[in-house]
């Protein structure tokens, strides 16, 4: 668990539990149910289980899972009611909730069939009303909700109970927010076939359960957790309500706890531990607070911002504190990113076709032009996010190459035949054919080859992965297993690296971010006794959204208007995914190489606030200090 100088707040009115990782937060969860699950049983009464269904809960899910399997933990005596379901909606539909949860979690344990309810999205509207009667009447009959399990929405909705939802509301259909719609709109390949409605079990439902447990992860959620937690109890957030509640509590990794009071500014709680990071964050925070840059930040600021604390641990102030935090900025701004020593071998992860260029495509060309050897390893294949429409004109392209160079026209007619039936078949959000499948892969790599090209990098320096995780055919994915762990390890044996690159967001809304980094940080586990690990180093960037803060950056790389212009033609490099992207996440609509360039002139901003040159742009590396 993760430790704070303050761990317990007048600020915050739930109580909440902040963990290093987010396996860490499910696992407690999932001990915790399954320790009463025991007890419950000893006693010979049945636990009723509130669930919910997403990434969120999904740790919790596998490891009673694990704990079953594994343990014997016995769940015959639970009996379940589910939080919500889109409406309308088939139970067999790619993104029914009746749908995940049999194939996430009940297909892999003892509860019995009849023990199991889940909202029923194939209701006519006629029998809603009676329908949300009944469900509410189940419970009651079961006894209540023992343990009930929450993630909570961007709009701060707990099951689908959105703004505005009364503390005393019950079970019953409701219309979707947009945001809610939004952050659905990659599930179903697009918001335009996000239903509209969705049944849920009310605010009062859900806090008549005797015990609450609320999970968040990543960033994106940090801003509506601290809402929840240190805002006001209001129907605007309806997890605020949770305050109310006897027994209930979050849990968080330390990327969805980021905004509360004591990790963003723990000097307003009253005495701190001031090591070097502290320091250099809250010197940052002020200088941003008073638009002032570093070195002209005066005892005065210090005093009136609550930081006397601060000030007291240097004998010579204000004076002090600037000079070493802006001499400590100065040394992160780096143009060598690969060291002027040697050449050294680089090797950059990036989950999809994209990111490498995206997230860092300046450093990228950087450490070719001062010639490292760099190889990029794709790690997914991303062919979901093409769209049919790019198929098919691929398969244009195709065929008219094959007419006009002699080549077999009649298979690839026959080709096209199929593809086009494909597609005429399928309905919006179902899974490719896969001959459809292997077209938009290669759409991605010939994409990639040729922002590679671009970036001065050969085509047998970029590795295509394919790593057995992704290959599920929607956006939900597997858990990394032993194989797509081995992948990894197999490559950095080969290319024994002395400076690696990967992704370290988390706000990735598919999460597949987030499990490409983990099968790189146990491929480096398992490689931990190897030569070459001695001298390397993982540098972790962030995607297409969000940044570090300035006072997370240990690498900063200038980038020239040149380099600049020249980051953006590679990532146009990636024409299906330019224009109109399949996935472009519910934080911001606009093109992926304008969300990039903001980014970068945003940090090179800051850093000239803060007193330090003015450059086009910047991006920003943290070392992971595991390796």
């Amino acid at each position: 668990m993760a430790h704070s100088p303050h761990p317990k707040t007048h600020l915050e009115h739930i109580p909440t539990h902040v963990f290093n990782e987010n396996h860490e937060a499910a696992r407690q969860v999932a001990q915790a149910i399954a320790q009463t699950i025991r007890a419950h049983a000893a006693q010979k009464k049945p636990l009723v289980l509130g669930l919910a269904t997403g990434h969120t809960p999904i740790g919790v899910y596998r490891e009673l899972i694990r704990l079953h399997q594994a343990e014997g933990l016995d769940l015959s005596g639970c009996i379940t009611f589910n939080l919500d379901e889109y409406f309308p909606m088939e139970p067999d539909s790619l993104q029914s909730y009746h749908r995940w949860m049999h194939e996430n979690f009940f297909d892999h344990v003892n509860i019995p069939a009849p023990s199991i309810h889940i909202p029923d999205g194939r209701l006519t509207a006629e029998r809603v009303d009676a329908f949300c009667e009944d469900y509410e009447q189940a419970i009651q009959d079961a006894g209540g909700i023992d343990i009930q399990i929450l993630g909570v929405g961007r709009t701060g909705h707990i099951g689908f109970n959105e703004p505005g939802s009364d503390l005393d509301s019950r079970t019953r259909l409701i219309t979707l927010d947009r945001v809610t719609r939004l952050d659905a709109a990659s599930d179903f390949f697009g918001e335009e076939n996000v239903p509209r409605q969705a049944l849920t079990m009310g605010v009062g439902t859900i806090l008549e359960a005797r015990r609450i447990f609320m999970l968040a992860f990543g960033e994106h959620k940090a801003p509506i957790v601290r809402a929840a937690v240190e805002g006001p109890v209001t129907p605007t957030v309806a997890a605020s309500f949770l305050q109310k509640h006897p027994n209930a509590a979050l849990y968080l990794d330390g990327a969805a706890a980021a905004h509360l009071t004591r990790f963003a500014t723990p000097w307003k709680l009253g005495r701190c531990s001031w090591d070097a990071a502290l320091i250099r964050k809250a010197a940052i925070w002020l200088a941003l607070q008073t638009n002032t840059c570093i070195l002209k930040l005066t005892n005065e600021h210090y005093n009136t911002h609550g930081l006397q604390e601060l000030l007291n641990t240097e004998e010579r102030g204000a004076y002090e504190i600037n000079r070493r935090v802006f001499r400590d900025l100065q040394t992160t701004i780096t143009g060598w990113p690969g060291g002027k020593a040697e050449k050294k071998r680089a090797l950059i992860f990036s989950p999809h076709p994209d990111d490498d260029v995206i997230s860092m495509g300046g450093t990228l060309i950087r450490l070719v032009d001062q010639h490292h050897d760099v190889q990029v390893a794709y790690m997914t294949s991303g062919d979901i996010a093409v769209f049919d429409h790019e198929a098919l004109r691929f398969m244009d392209f195709v065929r008219e190459f094959n007419t006009r160079f002699g080549l077999d026209p009649d298979k690839t007619a026959q080709l096209r035949v199929r593809v086009d039936q494909a597609m005429l078949a399928k309905k919006p959000a179902q899974i490719d054919a896969s001959e459809v499948q292997i077209i938009k892969n290669l759409i991605r790599r010939t994409e990639a080859r040729a922002a590679g090209r671009h970036c001065g990098i050969p085509s047998d320096k970029l590795r295509f992965l394919n790593m057995p995780f992704y290959q599920t055919g929607t956006v939900r994915k597997n858990p990394i297993g032993p194989e797509d762990v081995q992948i990894v390890v197999e490559l950095l044996r080969q290319v024994q690296p002395e400076i690696l690159f990967a992704a370290g967001d988390l706000s990735d809304p598919h999460g597949t971010h987030r499990m490409c980094l983990e099968a790189v940080r146990q491929a480096l586990h398992e490689c931990r006794d190897d030569p070459w690990r001695k001298n390397c180093e993982l540098w972790l960037y962030r995607g297409a959204w969000a940044e570090w803060e300035p006072w997370e950056i240990e690498m900063a790389v200038p980038l020239s208007p040149d380099e600049m212009q020249q980051k953006r033609m590679a990532i146009f490099k990636h024409e299906s995914q330019k224009d109109n992207a399949m996935f472009p996440g519910p934080y911001d609509s606009r093109q992926f190489w304008q969300r990039a360039e903001e980014r970068n002139q945003n940090t090179a901003n800051l850093y000239n606030l803060l007193g330090l040159a003015e450059y086009q742009g910047i991006e920003g590396f943290v070392r992971w200090h595991g390796v």
